[in-house]
C-alpha cells in the first residue's frame, strides 16, 4: 500500500496531542500563508527542528559511534545498537550490511568479538543470533563450572 505525502502528513498531525498540536496548527498557518504545500519532507523538517534538534541528533549519533557492549548481553547490545543506529542513517542504507556488521563486531567484549569475527557474517540478523547463541554458552559454561566443586 502507497501513502501519499499528502495523507502521511495528515496522519502524523492526528496524532498529535496537546502542546504538539498547537505548535502544528501554528507552524501549517505560517506555511500556509506563505503560499507553500505542507509536504511530508517539510512537515518532518519542521517537526525535527521543534522536538529533536541537529545538536541531540549529534549527540545520539556519537553515542552509537562509542557503543561498546561492556557488561550488558549480546540482547540488550543489540537492542541498543538498533535504538541508536537510526541516527546514523548511513548504516542502514541500501549496500552499508557489511559496516553494520563490522561496527556491531568492533562493539563486543573481546571473548565473543575473538570468535565472531573469524566467523565474517555479513548478514546482520544472523550476526546477532549467533552472538546470541555463543553469550548463552558462555553463560551455561560459567554457571556450570561454579556449581562444580573443586576436589
Amino acid at each position: 500500500m502507497v501513502t501519499s505525502d499528502d495523507q502521511k502528513v495528515r496522519l502524523a498531525t492526528h496524532m498529535l496531542a496537546e502542546e504538539a498540536e498547537f505548535w502544528w496548527t501554528n507552524v501549517k498557518e505560517r506555511l500556509e500563508t506563505g503560499g507553500e504545500v505542507v509536504t511530508w519532507v517539510r512537515f518532518k523538517a519542521e517537526f525535527l527542528r521543534k522536538y529533536f534538534p541537529e545538536d541531540l541528533r549529534t549527540r545520539k549519533e556519537v553515542e552509537f559511534l562509542n557503543l561498546k557492549q561492556g557488561s550488558s548481553s549480546v540482547a540488550e547490545y543489540a537492542a541498543k545498537f538498533e535504538e541508536l543506529s537510526r541516527f546514523c542513517p548511513y548504516i542502514n542504507a541500501e549496500g552499508a550490511m557489511v559496516s553494520k556488521c563490522v561496527k556491531f563486531e568492533s562493539g563486543l567484549r573481546p571473548e565473543i568479538y575473538q570468535y565472531m569475527c573469524v566467523q565474517e557474517i555479513r548478514d546482520f540478523d544472523t550476526l546477532v543470533h549467533k552472538c546470541r547463541m555463543f553469550d548463552d554458552v558462555g553463560k551455561a559454561k560459567a554457571s556450570h563450572y561454579k556449581g562444580v566443586e573443586l576436589v
